[in-house]
């Protein structure tokens, strides 16, 4: 039996197949299943040598069954064997007619009468791969120029500014379930009953002994007021329950024991006690404070606030 295409050609197309196939078939996320399961990778070597050893077998067979002719049933096998199948035919024509040119003994039909030290010039035309080639770039280039500076479509810098939109809308999506990824510059206040409740442990467990149960304040500060010594506000407060109060005189820096999402809980809960009554509240300290978004028309005539990131200046009418 005669095969159009070697062995050699057969084995890799036909292993190439399965492999794709097994990719497919098999789900393995954003990765290779050949990298992301060993046994994948097994199966497939095993099935490249089972495709090997099917080739060996056939030829030896075919071999057995050779040795089996007469002469004359060999000649006739061996003729047929030795001419081209049609599938290289007509590679072989097609790339001809692509390379155009003259054949070496028709070359002297295009000889030129330039003559540099024996060297004759063929005035040969242009190959037809390279015509074609040009041609459907003249056409590329109509289509390129019609597509994205007549009709304004959508370019790279368009898909880059989609994508990075995109990303941003895939990482607040990702920031919600991952809570521990907030800081102070992205906590915002939290107003889900679970979330308030843990703040609330949180604080009966850490802060109660300084600022007490009703936030009336004791050793540290009163939590139910308008002044605050390092700035109110979700931001504020997470950021000084994180990295700790004034050097030498405030209270510890509670990063190293709670988690982000936990500082977010116990800031969120801290600010409930705002416009509370404590049973005995200790006097104010630091300034008014005032959110910097608030309209003009709440803030109060008593204080103005000029605020930085890190400084309060208040000015008295």
């Amino acid at each position: 039996m005669k095969n159009s295409i070697p062995a050699w050609l057969r084995i890799p197309i036909v292993f190439l197949i399965i492999v794709v196939l097994v990719e497919l078939t098999i789900d393995s996320g954003n990765k290779l299943a050949i990298i992301e399961r060993p046994e994948v990778s097994l199966f497939l070597i095993f099935v490249l040598l089972l495709l090997i050893g099917i080739e060996a077998i056939v030829r030896s067979l075919e071999n057995i069954l050779y040795q089996t002719l007469d002469a004359e049933a060999k000649e006739r096998y061996n003729l047929k064997r030795s001419s081209q199948s049609k599938v290289l035919i007509w590679v072989k024509e097609t790339y001809a007619k692509l390379r155009g040119g003259k054949e070496m003994e028709e070359e002297h039909e295009i000889i030129l009468d330039h003559n540099y030290d024996g060297i004759r010039e063929l005035d040969n035309d242009l190959p037809p791969w390279w015509l074609y080639g040009f041609y459907a770039s003249i056409v590329f280039a109509f289509v390129y120029m019609a597509r994205y500076h007549i009709f304004d479509g959508e370019n790279q810098y368009d898909e880059l500014q989609a994508n990075l939109e995109q990303a941003k809308v895939e990482i607040e999506e990702y920031k919600k379930g991952a809570k521990d990824l907030v800081d102070f510059s992205t906590v915002t206040v939290l107003v889900d009953a679970s979330d308030l409740k843990a703040g609330k442990t949180i604080y009966e467990m850490n802060c109660v002994a300084c600022h007490k149960a009703d936030g009336g304040g004791g050793i540290g500060p009163n939590l139910t007021d308008k002044h605050w010594i390092l700035g109110g506000g979700i931001k504020n407060v997470f950021k000084t329950i994180s990295e700790g109060g004034r050097a030498g005189k405030g209270m510890i820096a509670w990063k190293q024991s709670l988690k982000p999402a936990e500082m977010a809980q116990v800031s969120s809960y801290v600010l409930q006690f705002q416009g509370t009554t404590p049973t005995d509240g200790k006097e104010q300290e630091g300034d008014i404070w005032v959110d910097e978004n608030a309209p003009k028309e709440a803030i109060p005539s008593s204080a103005m606030e000029v605020k930085s990131n890190d400084v309060l200046e208040i000015e008295k009418d």
